[in-house]
């Protein structure tokens, strides 16, 4: 003020004007200047605080200082983190659900080959006949982690897209026959009949892996029977689907899977029940190779299930020209 009234005194009408023009000018220009820089600072802060947790939602070379967008961005940042621990949440329920699963799994036949080599170390070695009986039991038990391991093996591959597929030109219909004629016995045991729902005259020619595509079949024909009622039924069906598709279902009429279950059966060690299937033994990573072996096709797999009434699972394939 001092100056200005000096300057007042001293010079015209003109100069004051456009001396206090100019003085506002360089004013503004200063404040504004040192206000953007400060608010700059701090919200250049909050980018590279953000982009170390490595957030899709911002750039390093993109930054604002309008707070409406800078609002805007972080809410969406929130929410998508927030999304990301829920799914993060739910993926180490899993996980501790897998690895106390795959515990059960493993130790079950390793206790009982430990059980039976002690035994055999403690003197029953001796006895012939019951040397003999142990060890058979404990080589089943041997082989049954072989067998769980060999199907943890197979579907971690899957699931890296490591195992190769073996694409070929193949009868369906004569690929299912030989899943009939490979768990008959099985299915027998329960007088359960494997059946088609018609009569399949002329070849229904796919392309796939013949091998894994019977491996499929296998795991849900031999689902059918685990869970199946005595006398009842396991049908398979083949039906067009489009143009250059069929699609494979298994049908039976056995007890069912809650809808609560249903999202959950192509999990790894995932069981419906638990007595039952591990009465009936196998690897519970049946219908999770299924799944990855389906997806390895470029195919869909469906299922469908009503308690006490029975379960469809179906499976499409590409219809060979």
């Amino acid at each position: 003020m001092s100056v200005f009234l000096y300057v007042f005194y001293q010079l015209d009408l003109l100069q004051i004007i456009l001396f206090a023009g100019v003085t506002f000018s360089l004013s503004f220009l200063i404040t504004q200047y040192r206000v953007e820089n400060f608010i700059y600072k701090r919200i250049k802060k909050i980018y590279k605080d953000l982009t170390l947790l490595e957030s899709v939602s911002f750039s390093k070379n993109n930054i604002t200082t309008d707070m409406a967008t800078l609002t805007k961005q972080i809410d969406q940042y929130a929410k998508t983190k927030k999304l990301e621990i829920e799914t993060l949440k739910v993926r180490e329920g899993y996980r501790k659900e897998f690895m106390g699963n795959v515990s059960h799994e493993l130790k079950t036949p390793l206790f009982t080959v430990q059980g039976y080599l002690e035994t055999l170390l403690d003197g029953a070695i001796d006895d012939k006949n019951v040397s003999v009986k142990y060890i058979e039991r404990a080589n089943k038990g041997v082989e049954r982690l072989i067998y769980i391991v060999k199907d943890l093996d197979m579907i971690t591959k899957l699931e890296v897209g490591a195992l190769s597929l073996n694409i070929q030109t193949f009868d369906i219909v004569q690929l299912i026959q030989s899943v009939f004629d490979l768990l008959e016995m099985k299915a027998a045991k329960k007088k359960i009949t494997l059946t088609f729902d018609m009569d399949y005259d002329q070849p229904i020619m796919v392309n796939g892996d013949a091998e894994r595509i019977q491996q499929v079949l296998t795991n849900l024909v031999v689902n059918s029977i685990k869970y199946g009622r005595e006398k009842g039924t396991t049908e398979i069906s083949i039906e067009k689907l489009i143009k250059n598709k069929i699609i494979v279902r298994v049908t039976d009429n056995g007890e069912g899977i809650e809808k609560k279950n249903i999202a959950r059966v192509f999990e790894r060690f995932y069981r419906v029940d638990q007595s039952g299937s591990r009465k009936e033994g196998g690897s519970g990573l049946g219908l999770a190779i299924v799944k990855h072996i389906i997806e390895a096709h470029n195919e869909k797999i469906y299922m469908e299930s009503e308690i006490n009434i029975g379960s469809e699972f179906s499976f499409t394939l590409e219809k060979a020209k």
